[in-house]
């Protein structure tokens, strides 16, 4: 399962999902539909029932859970808290990283930060910033070109044998360590 903001995290998890060998009609995705309101917040709300309803299918078969949210003005920590308090609200047990397969995928300031440092695969010889959004930097014709790429580099990346830059983004070193709980390692 996968919850998302947005079109453009849809694409980058789908892509990312797909290169790491899982079948495509096996990639159950909810987006955020625009013009409803806050699409955080929708990741927030539906946060806790995406959990239980992992919980419950993996009593019958492997079932993993990846949730992303843009942090935008917020820390990575603040949305991880706001995730967990989600939990809370709906009267449910909090995460067991030992046991529910639930990775918490948050970008600062926005996907768009990932999708440009994977695609330089940490090569970039400008500084990539966290501090500011880069949504408007690309068209959305380059931003696809560059989703396959930047997809391919975090699965790269999410193997146990990957060798990773020095330099990487902190959401993103976060996120390559959310990704084994919800995905097998040894691929």
């Amino acid at each position: 399962m996968v919850i998302v903001e947005d079109q453009r995290q849809q694409q980058f998890l789908y892509r990312f999902l797909v290169a790491s060998g899982i079948h495509p009609r096996k990639i159950e995705i909810e987006q955020s539909r625009p013009g409803l309101g806050s699409a955080k917040q929708w990741v927030s709300n539906r946060f806790a029932w995406a959990v239980e309803t992992c919980r419950r299918r993996n009593a019958k078969a492997a079932t993993s859970l990846l949730v992303m949210m843009d942090a935008d003005q917020l820390t990575v920590l603040q949305c991880i808290a706001n995730l967990d308090a989600a939990l809370v609200i709906a009267k449910r047990p909090k995460l067991d990283p030992a046991a529910d397969r639930v990775a918490r995928l948050i970008p600062k300031w926005s996907v768009e930060t990932w999708i440009v440092y994977l695609s330089s695969r940490g090569e970039s010889s400008t500084r990539i910033s966290e501090d500011s959004s880069l949504k408007e930097s690309k068209s959305p014709e380059q931003w696809n070109e560059l989703i396959r790429s930047a997809a391919e580099t975090l699965c790269k990346w999410t193997r146990a044998t990957a060798s990773r830059p020095d330099n990487l983004l902190d959401s993103l070193q976060r996120g390559l360590d959310e990704i084994p709980r919800a995905l097998p390692v040894s691929r």
